[in-house]
């Protein structure tokens, strides 16, 4: 069996992104117009409790009616804060009433050590939430952190990214926009 040189670079193109090996799609710069983060069909997530810095309890039904990037990160997590600025960023262009960022921590050290990382850093525009119990970790199935969810406005994933992004690049402000526009 011949392989032609149009489907090598098709393989060579979803190697770069990781997809042909099942990796994180940090390569994904590599192919013009790619999007940010695996592409899924629309289903739902599994239903975890987490709260906000006040130590409201919200769950994922708590953000309906907007697009959600949803992260799972830890302060500890060498990629998460290299991640988190690059969110804190998305969320000051693009926040608003049809979507938001909601970066959930499973640092056992809860509120303390989230903002302690926050003032470090300089995240400013990131709301705080928190699971110290670390439970998504287990109820989303996650074999490592950073892993991020786009959520549609009924609570659906639609995409999936495990590994740190920069999520503020020209092209995935783009991408992200043209989700948002097409829904709101």
């Amino acid at each position: 069996m011949t392989i032609s040189a149009a489907s090598r670079r098709g393989f060579l193109a979803l190697a770069a992104s990781g997809a042909a090996l099942g990796l994180p799609r940090s390569g994904a710069a590599a192919i013009p117009n790619a999007p940010p983060l695996y592409i899924t069909a629309p289903e739902p997530l599994p239903a975890f409790k987490f709260s906000d810095a006040s130590g409201r309890p919200l769950t994922l039904t708590s953000f309906h009616g907007k697009f959600v990037l949803l992260n799972i990160w830890a302060t500890w997590c060498i990629p998460c804060r290299k991640e988190m600025p690059t969110l804190d960023r998305l969320q000051a262009k693009l926040g608003g009433p049809h979507f938001q960022v909601v970066p959930v921590s499973i640092d056992s050290g809860g509120l303390v050590a989230v903002k302690k990382f926050y003032a470090e850093i300089k995240v400013e525009r990131l709301g705080i939430f928190l699971d110290p119990s670390g439970s998504a970790m287990q109820v989303l199935g996650l074999e490592g952190i950073p892993t991020s969810f786009l959520i549609d406005p009924d609570g659906r994933q639609i995409g999936r990214e495990t590994g740190g992004t920069v999520w503020d690049t020209p092209s995935v402000l783009k991408f992200l926009s043209h989700q948002i526009s097409g829904r709101a």
